[in-house]
């Protein structure tokens, strides 16, 4: 006679371990995966580590239609580092960071670099983002480019005057333009109507 309880044994062993050894697979493969996907995404977050678009590594100004232009040198004396990289270097800082998401006062958000009024306090809204936010901007104020970073396209918005990457829009604002200006703090300055 057999014995096969054995067997039964020896055979559900192997096919627990053929079930945890493919479990361990797929576990590697998903922290492979966002291993990758984190080391492609990093870079943007970190000052200093994303790539010049605005300035040559020569500090010569690229050119440009823009009306101001500066070196590398002169714009990283007129800006603090976080300014920099966001305005300069097309970075962006941390969602809930900026003080300007607590400006509920009138007057006028300007471009840190330049101090080209940007956006009226009367367009601010709260988007629930963690960046400023406006349904639009004073007109003739800015541009836009198409990113097509972070595996996306998405429409970038700077500076008219000199550039400096601002953040992106959204076509999920508010009435009476559905527009969701996003906008970095860093890259600006509010200018209170008071003064």
């Amino acid at each position: 006679m057999h014995d096969y309880s054995q067997l039964s044994k020896s055979s559900t062993s192997n096919f627990t371990g053929t079930a945890r050894s493919r479990n361990m697979k797929k576990r590697y493969f998903l922290w492979a995966s966002t291993a990758l996907v984190g080391t492609a995404w990093l870079p943007r977050y970190l000052p200093g580590r994303a790539t010049e678009k605005m300035t040559t590594a020569s500090s010569q100004p690229i050119s440009t239609s823009f009306e101001v232009t500066k070196t590398e040198q002169e714009w990283r004396k007129l800006l603090t580092p976080q300014q920099f990289q966001v305005l300069r270097q097309e970075g962006t800082e941390l969602p809930g960071t900026s003080p300007l998401n607590q400006q509920h006062g009138k007057g006028t958000f300007v471009c840190a670099g330049c101090n080209l009024p940007l956006f009226t306090s009367d367009t601010k809204f709260d988007s629930g983002t963690g960046w400023p936010s406006f349904y639009a901007p004073i007109a003739g104020a800015i541009g836009t480019t198409t990113d097509t970073s972070l595996f996306m396209t998405r429409v970038e918005v700077h500076c008219h005057r000199c550039g400096g990457h601002l953040g992106h829009v959204f076509d999920d604002g508010p009435k009476p333009t559905g527009q969701r200006y996003c906008m970095n703090g860093v890259a600006m300055k509010f200018i209170s109507a008071q003064a």
